[in-house]
């Protein structure tokens, strides 16, 4: 068992095995205490999708369908994901798809539970997870889905709208980019903005499939 009275910070990389393949960090992740949110939770939701992607996707965390199916994007953001990734003519069969941070931090607002942002502390503690995916999948590009996962990788100062959809550079794969999640074109104030935030998300997109063809 881990001492986590003798610990300074919170971290999983207590909780990684040696053997590194997607199925035994599955499975590890699955007992994961490296923070709080393990505690409220009601389970570790770990990446999936192709085992060499050509593109790996970073949202920020599960939210509350996540949670309890344990399968990361498939509440409606996930869904309008999925209708970004089909008019940018990407293949969902050939990503991978996984969170900064794999459990689902909330509120209870009656008797619905609302997403509530990690703080960094949980963030950072979430991390060893994320690289050790990224390693064993080894993407061509990795596009980050919103501020917290972009800022997990590039630091606090990084924003959306200044690099949104530029090529950057990082030690975790040949390519990354970063732009919107699609949970904030769902909160668009109406119809038009939200017609308008899916035309540059999908823009954005085929921005990332063409960087994967060079």
């Amino acid at each position: 068992m881990v001492d986590k009275a003798k610990k300074e910070k919170p971290s999983a990389a207590d909780f990684l095995p040696e053997d590194r393949s997607l199925e035994s960090l599955r499975s590890a992740a699955s007992a994961c205490q490296g923070c709080e949110l393990y505690k409220d939770a009601t389970q570790t939701v770990f990446g999936e999708g192709s085992v060499r992607p050509h593109i790996l996707f970073v949202g920020e965390q599960p939210g509350d369908i996540e949670d309890k199916q344990g399968r990361p994007f498939v509440g409606p953001a996930g869904k309008l994901l999925d209708r970004a990734l089909e008019e940018a003519g990407i293949e969902r069969s050939a990503c991978y798809f996984t969170n900064t941070v794999k459990h689902f931090k909330f509120e209870w607002r009656g008797k619905r539970r609302l997403h509530k942002t990690p703080r960094q502390i949980e963030i950072n503690a979430c991390l060893p997870w994320l690289k050790a995916e990224i390693g064993e999948v080894k993407p061509a590009l990795i596009v980050l889905l919103g501020a917290t996962a972009a800022q997990a990788i590039f630091g606090k100062a990084f924003k959306i709208t200044h690099e949104r959809g530029k090529l950057l550079e990082s030690y975790l794969a040949p390519r990354v980019m970063a732009t919107v999640h699609p949970s904030s074109i769902l909160r668009a104030i109406d119809d038009d903005a939200r017609e308008q935030e899916m035309a540059l998300f999908v823009s954005d997109l085929k921005h990332a499939a063409s960087f994967i063809q060079m």
